[in-house]
C-alpha cells in the first residue's frame, strides 16, 4: 500500500530517489569542482575560495595525508576545527585520501576527547590552535600517531593573517599554552608537493563517523557510508528543487561544520549544487553575525530553534536585505511558536522546521518547502524514507497513535562503530532504526514530537546526555549520587539540572559541582541549576527515577 504522505508531497518530488553505488561524495565533489570552477564556495572571515581552488587545496591536503603521513586507506583522521575555510579542504582531503573523518566538537574537554580518539582508533587528528592544550593532554590516552595544528587566520592572505591570528592569541588570549613539538602547521601542509595517488571510493566505502550519545550517555561513533551520506544530500536537494537553482545560491552556514546537521544540509548539498558556503565562526556574537548577513544576498540559511531566536529578537536584524531568501530550515531541536513568529514578522519567510538525527546521515522528514506557517509538525518523510510508528513491543501503532519513530531508508546509518551490542539495541529485525522519538502522524502523513523515550537533553539543539553529567558530578569525592534532567528555559529550550546526594558528612556548594563539571564536560553540558537533596527517588531494583525528579 502506498504510503499516506506522498499525497501530500510538494508537486514534482518523487517517491523515491536514486544514487548509484558506484558514486560517492568525492565524484560529487569533483563534479561540482569541473562544473562550478570559477563560483566561489567558501567564504569565510573576509577570505574567499572557489571551487577551483577548493579542487588544488584539497588535493594537496589529501596528499599530504597519504604521501608525508602515510595514512592508508581506511585509517580514521579526527578533524577539531569551528567553521573556518580549512574544515572543508581539510574534510574533502581526508575523505579524497580514502580515509575516515571523525568530526570533532573544537569545544570539547580532554577527557570528552580521549575517548573519541581511542574510540575511533584515530591515526591523525586536524586541530585549531585554540585545542592545543586540550590535543596535549589527551593524546598520551590514544593511538594518534600525527597532530595537524592550524591557527584561526591561517587561510588568509598576509598582512590579515597575521594580524588574526596575533588577535586571537595575544589580545583576546583564546589560544592556552600548550606543548606539541611533532605538530605540522596546517599552511605547510598545503605547501606539499608530492601527487595524490588514486583512490577507487564507492558508496559502500566509509566516510564518516559521527559521534553521538547513546542513552547510556557514552559517545558511539555511527558509521555513515559515502552512499549514505550522498543518499541524503540527494534527498534533501531534491525535496527543495522547486527553490534552488544549481550555481547561484548563497547559503549562511552558522551551525558548526562538525555537526552533522550542517556539514550535510550546507556544507555536503551546497557543494553539489555549485552553492556559496558563508561560515560563521563565532555565531554567539550576534551583533558580529547580523554584521556580516548584511554582506550577502543569500539565500538559505540552516538553523536551531536558539538562534533564530537571538536574531529574531536583536534590533539589527531589521536591516539585513531578506529579499533573496528562500529557504530557512531548523532542526535539532523543536522550533518554538513565539520564534517562528517574530522571525516571519521581521524577516517575511517561514521557518521550515524537519527531523533528523546522526545515524540518518541526518535528515528524515521535512516540512514543505511552500509551507505557509508554523505548525508545529516536524513534515512529511523525505523521498526514499519509510516510517513506522511502533509501540514497546515493535508493532505498528494504529492510525493517529503515538508510536516510536522507526527509519528505514538509504540514509540509515551502517551501524555504531566496533559496537555490535549497541547497533542491535536500535536496529530492528526487519531493518528500522529506533529513534527514541515518540511521534503521532496524521491522515495526511504529517508527523508531530509528542515525546522521547530517551532520557537525552537538547540543549539549544545540543545533545547532553544524563548519565554522562552524572558520571562526572560523582567523581568530587564529597557526592554519593546524583541525577540530571532537563527542564525548560527560554533561551535553551532546555536548561540542565542536576539533583546531588552528599556523602554523610562531607559538604559541596553548587559552585563545586559546576567546577568538576567545566573541568570534564563541554561547556553547554556544565549544569545550570544544582539542587541538594537528602536522596533521590528509585525503583524497587535500585534504579533512580529521573521522571519523578522532572514532576
Amino acid at each position: 500500500m502506498e504510503p499516506i504522505w506522498l499525497k501530500s508531497y510538494p508537486p514534482g518530488v518523487p517517491a523515491a530517489i536514486a544514487v548509484d553505488p558506484a558514486d560517492s561524495l568525492v565524484g560529487m565533489l569533483e563534479r561540482a569542482c569541473r562544473q562550478f570552477a570559477d563560483r566561489p564556495a567558501f567564504s569565510n572571515l573576509g577570505q574567499t575560495i572557489s571551487f577551483a581552488e577548493l579542487d588544488r587545496l584539497s588535493t594537496r591536503f589529501a596528499a599530504f595525508l597519504q604521501g608525508e603521513l602515510g595514512l592508508g586507506r581506511g585509517e580514521r583522521v579526527a578533524i577539531m576545527l569551528p567553521n573556518l575555510l580549512q574544515f572543508p579542504v581539510a574534510l574533502y582531503g581526508v575523505l579524497r585520501a580514502g580515509l575516515v573523518a571523525v568530526s570533532v566538537n573544537p569545544l570539547y574537554t580532554a577527557r570528552e576527547l580521549a575517548h573519541q580518539l581511542s574510540d575511533s582508533g584515530a591515526s591523525a587528528i586536524i586541530a585549531v590552535a585554540n585545542a592545543g592544550a586540550v590535543v596535549g593532554e589527551a593524546l598520551a590516552q590514544t593511538a594518534v600517531r600525527h597532530v595537524v595544528i592550524t591557527e584561526i587566520g591561517d587561510m588568509l592572505p598576509f598582512p590579515r593573517r597575521q594580524l588574526v591570528n596575533f588577535v586571537v592569541r595575544r589580545v583576546r588570549r583564546l589560544v592556552p599554552a600548550y606543548r606539541l613539538p611533532a605538530a605540522i602547521p596546517f599552511d605547510r601542509a598545503l605547501r606539499h608537493a608530492g601527487p595524490l595517488a588514486p583512490v577507487v571510493i564507492t558508496g559502500a566505502d566509509l566516510a564518516c563517523l559521527q559521534y553521538t550519545g547513546g542513552t547510556t550517555g557514552v559517545a558511539r561513533g555511527a558509521m555513515l557510508s559515502h552512499g549514505n551520506l550522498l543518499a541524503n544530500v540527494r534527498q534533501i536537494n531534491t525535496w527543495f528543487a522547486s527553490l534552488v537553482r544549481p550555481g547561484v545560491e548563497v547559503v549562511i552556514t552558522a551551525l558548526p561544520l562538525y555537526h552533522v546537521y550542517a556539514l550535510t544540509c550546507n556544507g555536503l548539498a551546497y557543494t553539489e549544487l555549485g552553492g556559496h558556503n558563508i561560515l560563521i565562526t563565532d555565531p554567539r556574537d550576534i551583533a558580529g553575525f547580523i554584521r556580516e548577513l548584511r554582506r550577502w544576498k543569500f539565500t538559505a540559511i540552516t538553523g536551531v530553534n536558539t538562534l533564530y531566536q537571538h536574531l529574531a529578537s536583536h534590533p539589527a536584524l531589521k536591516d539585513v536585505d531578506f529579499s533573496h531568501l528562500k529557504v530557512v530550515s531548523a532542526g535539532g531541536m523543536a522550533v518554538m511558536e513565539a520564534t517562528a513568529k517574530q522571525w516571519a514578522a521581521v524577516t517575511g519567510t517561514e521557518i521550515l522546521e524537519g527531523y533528523g538525527l546522526s545515524e540518518a546521515s541526518p535528515v528524515v522528514s521535512s516540512n514543505r518547502p511552500d509551507l505557509a506557517a508554523w505548525s508545529g509538525s516536524i513534515g512529511l518523510p523525505l523521498p526514499g524514507t519509510d516510517i513506522s510508528l511502533r509501540d514497546d513491543d515493535g508493532h505498528e501503532v494504529a492510525p493517529g497513535g503515538p508510536g516510536e519513530i522507526c527509519v528505514k531508508g538509504p540514509q540509515v546509518m551502517q551501524g555504531y562503530w566496533g559496537n555490535h551490542v549497541a547497533t542491535g539495541e536500535v536496529m530492528t529485525r526487519d531493518g528500522y532504526l529506533k529513534t527514541g522519538d515518540i511521534a503521532v502522524m496524521d491522515a495526511d502523513g504529517y508527523m508531530r514530537i509528542v515525546d522521547r523515550k530517551k532520557d537525552m537533553i537538547s540543549v539549544s539543539g545540543l545533545k547532553a546526555y544524563p548519565n554522562e553529567i552524572e558520571n562526572v558530578v560523582t567523581l568530587h569525592p564529597a557526592v554519593l549520587e546524583a541525577a540530571a534532567i532537563g527542564v525548560p528555559d527560554e533561551r535553551t529550550r532546555e536548561a540542565i539540572k542536576v539533583f546531588v546526594v552528599l556523602r554523610p558528612g562531607m559538604s559541596a556548594t553548587a559552585g563545586d559541582i559546576r567546577h568538576i563539571c567545566r573541568e570534564n564536560l563541554a561547556a553547554y553540558k556544565v549544569p545550570k541549576y544544582v539542587e541538594f537533596r537528602d536522596s533521590l527517588p528509585k525503583s524497587n531494583v535500585g534504579k533512580i527515577l529521573r521522571r519523578e525528579l522532572r514532576g
